[in-house]
């Protein structure tokens, strides 16, 4: 995906998210004709998941730039509360709290990954404050049961497995090795890829995990190599997806074809 088409889809989510967040949240209470509409936002605008927090961070903010040229919504001045995570689950969950209980937002937008929303979904749901998610772990949003208040919009990484072992048993591959991040959304994906194998005749030959800040892959691929599957799965975000086509290329292993996950 290139970078124009990455912020147009940025553009696109975070306005759907801003229009549902209002309609979900801001009806709880009746506020002066003057008073500020706020919405509060969590994204990794620093850290290793900045190539996804910074353009969503800018992409709220023009939108919110627009409603208020228009003259609000209803007469009321949109008011977006930003924090960054730095990439970080301690940190995230610190900022969550301060936009529930200090700036006193009825709505939240993020956090950016799976890992840090995951870490303050107990936080909305006992403060019943409607938070959307921007990351992808159906663990998220799952069980429904108990997730009244947490809502995501990226595509779930059971959805894409499935898809991606659909196409596999189609193209008649049984074996393969997987390698994934230490992230939350590597750590789903890589539950969802074990869990659904069987289901389609797959059988996983190599599991091999890596840091989200490492800068050497060749040692799990030459590892995944020596299984000899048919096909590779890839599950990260950012550089290290980006290093694992590299590696791949470099140790001459572009026979054996090479899936990468949605982050």
């Amino acid at each position: 995906m290139n970078q124009a088409k990455r912020c147009n889809g940025a553009r696109t989510w975070v306005s759907v998210l801003l229009g549902l967040i209002l309609v979900a949240g801001l009806g709880r209470s009746a506020l002066a004709a003057d008073k500020a509409y706020k919405v509060g936002a969590v994204f990794s605008i620093t850290g290793t998941g900045s190539f996804l927090g910074e353009p969503e961070k800018k992409t709220a903010e023009m939108i919110a730039e627009e409603i208020n040229k228009k003259g609000g919504i209803n007469g009321h001045p949109l008011e977006l509360i930003i924090y960054d995570d730095e990439s970080d689950s301690t940190k995230c969950n610190l900022a969550v709290k301060k936009l529930i209980k200090t700036d006193k937002v009825p709505v939240i937008i993020g956090p950016t990954r799976s890992g840090e929303s995951l870490a303050v979904v107990s936080v909305a749901e006992e403060s019943n404050v409607p938070m959307i998610s921007c990351a992808a772990s159906f663990k998220i949003v799952s069980p429904i049961e108990s997730r009244k208040w947490v809502y995501k919009v990226a595509g779930s990484d059971s959805h894409v497995v499935e898809k991606m072992y659909e196409y596999m048993k189609s193209k008649g591959i049984q074996k393969i090795g997987i390698m994934s991040d230490s992230t939350g959304f590597g750590s789903s994906g890589r539950e969802e890829l074990l869990r659904l194998a069987p289901e389609y005749g797959i059988t996983i030959l190599a599991d091999e995990r890596f840091g989200d800040k490492d800068t050497d892959l060749s040692a799990q691929l030459t590892k995944i190599r020596s299984s000899q599957p048919q096909a590779i799965v890839s599950w990260s975000i950012g550089p290290t997806q980006v290093l694992s086509v590299k590696t791949w290329r470099d140790l001459g292993m572009a026979s054996i074809p090479l899936f990468q996950s949605h982050g």
